[in-house]
């Protein structure tokens, strides 16, 4: 199951509606959290990232945060959420590449049928490509692969609004790809 959003558990309206499809009382549910591009250390070890998810409701012995400097660590076959939230797109699919993050997530979607939590770069990653993302991320020089994991069949134009249908109009215009617009209320929930 995707659950794709622009806010993910920053709007009480995305919450809601990711923690009513998780596939287990939030309580129960083990989640891993790939942290954006931004991730340090020292806010792992301050329990940062964790203490996000365990406002959300889930129990502090079920969040793992992923740690990109040992992703060996994370080959668990019994976790029941992933989870990617917002940040530079290109940049935290950069980081998950050059650690082998995506193929572990790829597994875990795909073969052991764990769910993805993406919320605005996070929901850009599962869709099939991200290069309309230079319209609102910064992209890296030497950044060059714009497919995304391909879970979702489209696009997404996160955060839309008004101000964002050009882009909307233009990438379909373009034909490529299929074309979905995700306001900050909304959500996307799909198998």
């Amino acid at each position: 199951m995707l659950i794709l959003s622009s806010m993910d558990f920053a709007n009480e309206n995305s919450k809601e509606k990711i923690i009513n499809n998780l596939p287990k009382d939030i309580k129960e549910c083990r989640i891993l959290y790939f942290v954006n591009e931004k991730f340090t250390h020292e806010n792992l070890e301050k329990r940062a990232y964790r203490d996000r998810l365990k406002k959300c409701g889930f129990a502090k012995k079920n969040i793992f945060v992923f740690d990109y400097d040992s992703p060996e660590d994370f080959d668990n076959p019994d976790i029941d959420c992933i989870f990617i939230g917002g940040g530079n797109t290109f940049k935290t699919l950069k980081k998950l590449r050059e650690t082998g993050a995506d193929k572990l997530i790829e597994d875990y979607v795909l073969n052991k049928g764990v769910t993805y939590i993406g919320g605005s770069a996070g929901a850009h990653i599962a869709s099939k490509n991200i290069e309309h993302v230079k319209n609102f991320d910064e992209c890296p020089e030497d950044f060059s692969d714009f497919n995304g994991i391909g879970f979702f069949d489209g696009i997404l134009i996160c955060h839309y609004s008004p101000e964002r249908e050009p882009y909307a109009k233009q990438a379909r215009e373009e034909g490529k790809y299929k074309v979905f617009t995700l306001s900050d209320e909304q959500v996307i929930i799909t198998d």
